[in-house]
Protein backbone atom coordinates (compact mmCIF):
# COMPACT_ATOMS: atom_id res chain seq x y z
CA UNK A 1 0.00 0.00 0.00
CA UNK A 2 1.11 3.24 -1.24
CA UNK A 3 1.60 6.10 1.64
CA UNK A 4 0.42 9.75 0.68
CA UNK A 5 3.07 10.84 0.00
CA UNK A 6 3.67 8.16 -2.58
CA UNK A 7 0.55 8.42 -4.31
CA UNK A 8 0.58 11.51 -4.82
CA UNK A 9 3.79 11.06 -6.07
CA UNK A 10 2.35 8.42 -8.99
CA UNK A 11 -0.42 10.28 -9.74
CA UNK A 12 1.92 12.86 -11.11
CA UNK A 13 3.60 10.83 -13.24
CA UNK A 14 0.58 9.33 -14.37
CA UNK A 15 -0.89 12.62 -15.47
CA UNK A 16 2.76 14.30 -16.89
CA UNK A 17 2.57 10.39 -18.90
CA UNK A 18 -1.45 10.85 -20.23
CA UNK A 19 -0.79 14.16 -21.07
CA UNK A 20 2.25 13.56 -23.38
CA UNK A 21 0.45 10.76 -25.04
CA UNK A 22 -2.36 13.14 -25.86
CA UNK A 23 0.19 15.81 -27.36
CA UNK A 24 2.64 13.99 -28.78
CA UNK A 25 0.31 10.65 -30.01
CA UNK A 26 -2.67 12.63 -30.83
CA UNK A 27 -4.65 11.32 -27.90
CA UNK A 28 -6.58 8.37 -29.24
CA UNK A 29 -4.29 8.53 -32.81
CA UNK A 30 -3.24 5.42 -33.48
CA UNK A 31 0.47 6.45 -33.89
CA UNK A 32 1.58 5.10 -30.78
CA UNK A 33 5.46 5.00 -31.33
CA UNK A 34 4.53 4.59 -35.07
CA UNK A 35 8.09 4.50 -37.22
CA UNK A 36 8.50 7.04 -39.37
CA UNK A 37 9.24 5.95 -42.69
CA UNK A 38 9.10 6.84 -46.60
CA UNK A 39 6.96 4.91 -49.09
CA UNK A 40 7.10 3.99 -52.63
CA UNK A 41 4.44 4.10 -54.99
CA UNK A 42 5.49 3.20 -58.73
CA UNK A 43 3.13 1.91 -61.48
CA UNK A 44 6.17 1.59 -63.70
CA UNK A 45 5.12 4.89 -65.50
CA UNK A 46 5.73 7.31 -62.47
CA UNK A 47 6.64 6.82 -59.04
CA UNK A 48 5.58 8.77 -55.91
CA UNK A 49 7.31 8.74 -52.11
CA UNK A 50 5.59 10.23 -49.07
CA UNK A 51 6.17 9.91 -45.69
CA UNK A 52 3.98 9.24 -42.60
CA UNK A 53 5.25 12.29 -40.98
CA UNK A 54 2.58 15.07 -41.75
CA UNK A 55 1.50 12.51 -44.49
CA UNK A 56 3.22 14.79 -46.66
CA UNK A 57 4.56 13.76 -50.52
CA UNK A 58 8.12 14.01 -50.99
CA UNK A 59 8.50 13.24 -54.48
CA UNK A 60 6.75 12.33 -57.83
CA UNK A 61 9.90 11.43 -60.64
CA UNK A 62 7.44 12.07 -63.82
CA UNK A 63 9.35 11.90 -68.03
CA UNK A 64 9.96 14.60 -69.69
CA UNK A 65 9.39 15.08 -73.61
CA UNK A 66 12.82 13.30 -74.07
CA UNK A 67 12.03 10.12 -71.55
CA UNK A 68 14.56 11.72 -68.80
CA UNK A 69 12.59 11.86 -65.25
CA UNK A 70 12.93 14.39 -62.75
CA UNK A 71 11.67 15.19 -59.45
CA UNK A 72 8.69 17.84 -59.76
CA UNK A 73 8.28 18.82 -56.35
CA UNK A 74 10.26 20.77 -54.00
CA UNK A 75 11.22 19.13 -50.56
CA UNK A 76 14.35 17.24 -48.49
CA UNK A 77 16.56 14.76 -48.76
CA UNK A 78 15.61 13.38 -45.11
CA UNK A 79 12.45 12.97 -43.14
CA UNK A 80 14.54 14.24 -40.07
CA UNK A 81 14.60 17.64 -42.03
CA UNK A 82 10.71 17.81 -42.60
CA UNK A 83 10.22 17.32 -39.19
CA UNK A 84 12.19 21.05 -38.41
CA UNK A 85 10.29 22.34 -41.71
CA UNK A 86 7.86 25.56 -41.78
CA UNK A 87 7.48 25.64 -45.48
CA UNK A 88 4.43 22.66 -45.14
CA UNK A 89 6.39 21.05 -47.98
CA UNK A 90 4.11 18.31 -49.34
CA UNK A 91 1.98 17.79 -46.00
CA UNK A 92 -1.38 17.86 -45.23
CA UNK A 93 -3.00 20.36 -43.44
CA UNK A 94 -5.81 20.53 -41.17
CA UNK A 95 -8.04 19.94 -38.94
CA UNK A 96 -8.25 23.39 -40.44
CA UNK A 97 -6.06 24.72 -43.41
CA UNK A 98 -5.66 28.63 -44.05
CA UNK A 99 -6.44 31.09 -41.92
CA UNK A 100 -9.28 31.46 -39.39
CA UNK A 101 -8.57 35.16 -38.43
CA UNK A 102 -7.90 36.67 -34.48
CA UNK A 103 -7.74 32.56 -34.10
CA UNK A 104 -11.23 32.47 -32.75
CA UNK A 105 -14.38 31.08 -34.03
CA UNK A 106 -17.91 30.97 -32.37
CA UNK A 107 -19.99 27.22 -32.76
CA UNK A 108 -23.44 26.06 -31.23
CA UNK A 109 -22.92 29.23 -28.35
CA UNK A 110 -19.18 28.28 -27.59
CA UNK A 111 -16.70 30.47 -28.38
CA UNK A 112 -13.18 28.52 -29.01
CA UNK A 113 -9.78 30.01 -28.44
CA UNK A 114 -7.27 28.53 -31.09
CA UNK A 115 -3.41 28.13 -31.53
CA UNK A 116 -2.34 31.30 -32.69
CA UNK A 117 0.59 30.78 -34.83
CA UNK A 118 0.89 33.45 -36.93
CA UNK A 119 0.52 36.84 -35.53
CA UNK A 120 -2.82 36.99 -33.81
CA UNK A 121 -4.40 34.23 -36.11
CA UNK A 122 -3.80 30.81 -37.08
CA UNK A 123 -2.20 28.86 -40.15
CA UNK A 124 -2.82 25.29 -41.32
CA UNK A 125 -3.92 24.07 -37.47
CA UNK A 126 -1.95 25.86 -35.63
CA UNK A 127 1.75 25.68 -34.25
CA UNK A 128 1.24 21.45 -34.42
CA UNK A 129 -1.27 20.91 -37.28
CA UNK A 130 -1.69 17.70 -39.23
CA UNK A 131 1.60 18.58 -41.12
CA UNK A 132 3.87 17.64 -37.34
CA UNK A 133 2.65 14.59 -36.16
CA UNK A 134 3.01 11.35 -36.81
CA UNK A 135 0.18 9.35 -38.92
CA UNK A 136 -0.62 5.80 -39.25
CA UNK A 137 0.36 3.52 -42.49
CA UNK A 138 -3.27 1.27 -42.35
CA UNK A 139 -2.77 0.04 -45.71
CA UNK A 140 0.68 0.14 -48.43
CA UNK A 141 0.79 -1.44 -51.80
CA UNK A 142 3.66 -0.48 -53.71
CA UNK A 143 3.76 -1.42 -57.07
CA UNK A 144 0.93 -3.27 -59.68
CA UNK A 145 -1.64 -1.61 -61.23
CA UNK A 146 -3.46 0.97 -58.72
CA UNK A 147 -0.52 1.56 -56.19
CA UNK A 148 -1.57 3.21 -52.78
CA UNK A 149 -1.01 3.97 -49.54
CA UNK A 150 -3.78 5.07 -47.05
CA UNK A 151 -2.50 7.26 -43.65
CA UNK A 152 -4.57 7.56 -40.77
CA UNK A 153 -4.58 9.84 -37.80
CA UNK A 154 -7.18 10.59 -34.55
CA UNK A 155 -7.42 14.57 -33.67
CA UNK A 156 -8.17 14.34 -29.81
CA UNK A 157 -10.74 17.04 -28.48
CA UNK A 158 -8.89 20.51 -27.88
CA UNK A 159 -6.26 19.82 -30.04
CA UNK A 160 -4.97 23.20 -31.11
CA UNK A 161 -8.49 24.61 -29.51
CA UNK A 162 -10.67 22.44 -31.62
CA UNK A 163 -13.39 20.56 -30.20
CA UNK A 164 -14.52 17.14 -30.78
CA UNK A 165 -12.17 14.33 -31.64
CA UNK A 166 -11.93 13.55 -35.40
CA UNK A 167 -10.68 10.63 -36.99
CA UNK A 168 -9.06 11.31 -40.85
CA UNK A 169 -8.18 9.33 -43.35
CA UNK A 170 -6.13 10.12 -46.24
CA UNK A 171 -5.15 8.17 -49.11
CA UNK A 172 -2.67 8.82 -52.55
CA UNK A 173 -3.68 6.18 -55.36
CA UNK A 174 -1.86 5.88 -58.87
CA UNK A 175 -4.46 5.55 -60.89
CA UNK A 176 -3.94 5.21 -64.97
CA UNK A 177 -0.50 5.95 -66.75
CA UNK A 178 0.22 9.41 -65.28
CA UNK A 179 -2.39 10.26 -62.83
CA UNK A 180 -2.13 10.51 -58.74
CA UNK A 181 -5.62 10.83 -56.91
CA UNK A 182 -5.93 12.02 -53.70
CA UNK A 183 -8.61 11.60 -51.23
CA UNK A 184 -9.61 12.83 -47.70
CA UNK A 185 -12.44 11.31 -45.63
CA UNK A 186 -12.88 12.88 -41.64
CA UNK A 187 -15.33 11.77 -39.11
CA UNK A 188 -16.25 13.63 -35.75
CA UNK A 189 -16.60 11.16 -32.73
CA UNK A 190 -18.89 13.21 -30.39
CA UNK A 191 -18.72 16.93 -31.17
CA UNK A 192 -19.58 19.35 -34.59
CA UNK A 193 -16.07 20.91 -35.40
CA UNK A 194 -14.96 22.66 -38.84
CA UNK A 195 -12.55 20.85 -40.92
CA UNK A 196 -10.89 21.82 -44.22
CA UNK A 197 -8.09 19.30 -45.29
CA UNK A 198 -5.45 20.68 -47.99
CA UNK A 199 -2.56 19.02 -49.88
CA UNK A 200 0.22 21.49 -49.83
CA UNK A 201 2.49 19.79 -52.06
CA UNK A 202 4.95 22.85 -54.18
CA UNK A 203 4.77 21.98 -57.87
CA UNK A 204 7.82 22.54 -60.51
CA UNK A 205 7.14 20.75 -63.37
CA UNK A 206 10.24 21.43 -65.02
CA UNK A 207 11.97 19.95 -61.93
CA UNK A 208 12.80 20.61 -58.29
CA UNK A 209 16.01 22.12 -59.31
CA UNK A 210 15.34 23.56 -62.22
CA UNK A 211 14.83 27.49 -61.30
CA UNK A 212 11.40 29.40 -60.56
CA UNK A 213 7.83 28.70 -62.17
CA UNK A 214 7.88 31.80 -63.36
CA UNK A 215 7.85 30.84 -66.96
CA UNK A 216 5.50 28.17 -66.65
CA UNK A 217 1.97 28.52 -68.06
CA UNK A 218 -1.08 28.47 -65.71
CA UNK A 219 -5.37 28.70 -65.72
CA UNK A 220 -7.52 28.77 -63.46
CA UNK A 221 -11.05 27.68 -63.17
CA UNK A 222 -12.29 30.68 -61.21
CA UNK A 223 -14.16 33.94 -62.24
CA UNK A 224 -13.72 34.93 -58.23
CA UNK A 225 -11.72 35.62 -55.49
CA UNK A 226 -11.93 35.98 -51.67
CA UNK A 227 -10.20 39.11 -51.62
CA UNK A 228 -7.97 39.33 -47.91
CA UNK A 229 -6.49 41.95 -45.19
CA UNK A 230 -2.89 42.77 -44.79
CA UNK A 231 -2.66 39.51 -42.99
CA UNK A 232 -4.39 37.57 -45.55
CA UNK A 233 -7.44 36.96 -43.74
CA UNK A 234 -10.68 37.53 -46.12
CA UNK A 235 -12.65 40.30 -45.56
CA UNK A 236 -15.97 38.20 -46.80
CA UNK A 237 -16.29 39.50 -50.16
CA UNK A 238 -16.23 37.79 -53.11
CA UNK A 239 -14.75 39.72 -55.98
CA UNK A 240 -14.75 39.58 -59.40
CA UNK A 241 -11.15 38.83 -60.94
CA UNK A 242 -12.22 40.32 -64.22
CA UNK A 243 -9.65 43.46 -64.82
CA UNK A 244 -7.28 42.04 -62.26
CA UNK A 245 -3.92 39.89 -62.34
CA UNK A 246 -5.81 37.43 -60.79
CA UNK A 247 -7.80 36.87 -63.83
CA UNK A 248 -6.55 33.30 -65.38
CA UNK A 249 -9.09 32.11 -67.00
CA UNK A 250 -7.27 31.86 -70.27
CA UNK A 251 -3.74 30.22 -70.31
CA UNK A 252 -1.24 32.70 -68.80
CA UNK A 253 2.74 32.78 -68.68
CA UNK A 254 3.29 33.50 -64.47
CA UNK A 255 5.79 35.92 -64.56
CA UNK A 256 3.80 38.47 -67.27
CA UNK A 257 0.63 38.26 -64.47
CA UNK A 258 3.10 38.49 -61.22
CA UNK A 259 4.59 41.21 -62.08
CA UNK A 260 1.76 43.47 -61.01
CA UNK A 261 1.50 41.86 -57.70
CA UNK A 262 4.29 42.73 -55.05
CA UNK A 263 4.12 40.03 -53.07
CA UNK A 264 2.89 37.54 -55.99
CA UNK A 265 0.12 35.04 -55.49
CA UNK A 266 -1.93 33.59 -52.07
CA UNK A 267 -5.17 34.06 -52.85
CA UNK A 268 -8.31 31.77 -53.15
CA UNK A 269 -10.06 31.11 -56.21
CA UNK A 270 -13.94 30.67 -55.99
CA UNK A 271 -14.23 27.39 -58.61
CA UNK A 272 -16.83 27.79 -61.27
CA UNK A 273 -19.10 25.54 -61.72
CA UNK A 274 -21.75 23.88 -59.25
CA UNK A 275 -20.89 23.44 -55.42
CA UNK A 276 -21.24 19.61 -54.89
CA UNK A 277 -20.22 16.49 -54.90
CA UNK A 278 -19.36 16.74 -59.12
CA UNK A 279 -15.54 16.79 -59.74
CA UNK A 280 -14.87 20.43 -61.37
CA UNK A 281 -11.26 21.46 -63.33
CA UNK A 282 -9.64 24.04 -61.39
CA UNK A 283 -5.90 24.40 -62.54
CA UNK A 284 -3.91 23.64 -65.96
CA UNK A 285 -0.28 24.00 -65.56
CA UNK A 286 2.24 23.74 -68.53
CA UNK A 287 6.02 23.82 -68.61
CA UNK A 288 7.28 24.66 -71.95
CA UNK A 289 10.78 23.19 -71.46
CA UNK A 290 10.10 19.67 -70.49
CA UNK A 291 6.64 19.44 -72.39
CA UNK A 292 4.71 18.09 -68.71
CA UNK A 293 1.57 19.48 -68.00
CA UNK A 294 -0.48 19.02 -64.73
CA UNK A 295 -4.31 18.95 -64.67
CA UNK A 296 -5.90 19.47 -61.28
CA UNK A 297 -9.30 18.58 -60.66
CA UNK A 298 -11.65 18.35 -57.81
CA UNK A 299 -14.92 18.22 -55.59
CA UNK A 300 -13.81 21.45 -53.20
CA UNK A 301 -15.44 25.18 -53.94
CA UNK A 302 -11.71 26.39 -53.76
CA UNK A 303 -8.28 26.23 -54.52
CA UNK A 304 -5.61 28.51 -52.72
CA UNK A 305 -2.87 29.72 -55.58
CA UNK A 306 0.26 30.56 -53.86
CA UNK A 307 3.63 31.07 -55.61
CA UNK A 308 5.89 30.30 -53.22
CA UNK A 309 6.39 34.08 -52.24
CA UNK A 310 8.01 32.94 -48.64
CA UNK A 311 10.69 30.94 -49.95
CA UNK A 312 14.15 31.83 -48.84
CA UNK A 313 17.39 30.54 -48.93
CA UNK A 314 15.99 26.96 -47.95
CA UNK A 315 18.23 23.90 -48.48
CA UNK A 316 16.22 20.76 -50.67
CA UNK A 317 16.69 18.05 -52.17
CA UNK A 318 20.66 17.39 -53.16
CA UNK A 319 21.13 20.35 -52.09
CA UNK A 320 19.43 22.49 -54.09
CA UNK A 321 18.70 26.05 -52.95
CA UNK A 322 14.87 27.19 -53.03
CA UNK A 323 14.79 30.77 -53.19
CA UNK A 324 10.90 32.69 -53.88
CA UNK A 325 8.87 31.13 -56.67
CA UNK A 326 10.95 27.85 -56.71
CA UNK A 327 7.60 26.20 -56.77
CA UNK A 328 3.81 26.49 -56.93
CA UNK A 329 0.98 25.64 -54.92
CA UNK A 330 -2.60 24.54 -55.67
CA UNK A 331 -4.59 24.11 -52.48
CA UNK A 332 -8.19 22.55 -53.19
CA UNK A 333 -9.77 23.89 -50.27
CA UNK A 334 -13.28 25.21 -48.53
CA UNK A 335 -12.94 29.05 -48.22
CA UNK A 336 -10.41 30.29 -45.52
CA UNK A 337 -11.61 31.82 -42.42
CA UNK A 338 -15.06 30.13 -43.33
CA UNK A 339 -16.21 30.12 -39.80
CA UNK A 340 -16.57 33.79 -39.22
CA UNK A 341 -18.00 34.46 -42.54
CA UNK A 342 -21.71 32.86 -43.01
CA UNK A 343 -22.17 33.74 -46.93
CA UNK A 344 -18.76 31.41 -47.20
CA UNK A 345 -19.58 27.79 -47.69
CA UNK A 346 -19.85 25.77 -44.16
CA UNK A 347 -16.97 23.48 -43.22
CA UNK A 348 -19.09 22.43 -40.28
CA UNK A 349 -19.16 18.57 -39.63
CA UNK A 350 -21.38 17.16 -36.97
CA UNK A 351 -21.25 13.72 -35.27
CA UNK A 352 -22.81 11.08 -37.99
CA UNK A 353 -21.44 12.81 -40.73
CA UNK A 354 -18.67 12.67 -43.24
CA UNK A 355 -16.19 15.19 -44.94
CA UNK A 356 -14.79 14.39 -48.06
CA UNK A 357 -12.37 16.02 -50.39
CA UNK A 358 -10.94 14.60 -53.61
CA UNK A 359 -8.56 15.50 -56.34
CA UNK A 360 -7.21 14.37 -59.18
CA UNK A 361 -3.88 15.17 -60.86
CA UNK A 362 -3.26 14.37 -64.18
CA UNK A 363 0.03 14.62 -65.71
CA UNK A 364 0.90 14.38 -69.50
CA UNK A 365 4.24 14.48 -71.86
CA UNK A 366 3.93 15.86 -74.83
CA UNK A 367 6.45 14.99 -77.50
Amino acid sequence: MMNKTSTVFYCFIVTIVVTFVCLWGGGASASKHEDIGIYELNNGHFSLKCTNWGAAIISVFLPDKNGEFSDVVLGYDSVKTYKNDSTYFGSVVGRVANRIGGAQFTLNGTRYKLDANEHQNILHGGHRGFSDVVWKVVKHKKDGDSPRITFSYNSYDGEAGFPGDLEVMVTYALVGKYKLSVKMVAKPKNKATPVNLAQHTYWNLGGHDSGDILSEKIQILGSHITPTDDELIPTGEIASVKGTPYDLLKPSVIKNKIKDLPDGYDINYVLDGEEGKKMKLAAIVWDKKSKRSMKLTTDAPGVQFYTGNYVKDVKGKGGYVYEAHAGLCLETQGFPDAVNHPNFPSQIVNPGQTYKHRMLFAFSIDD
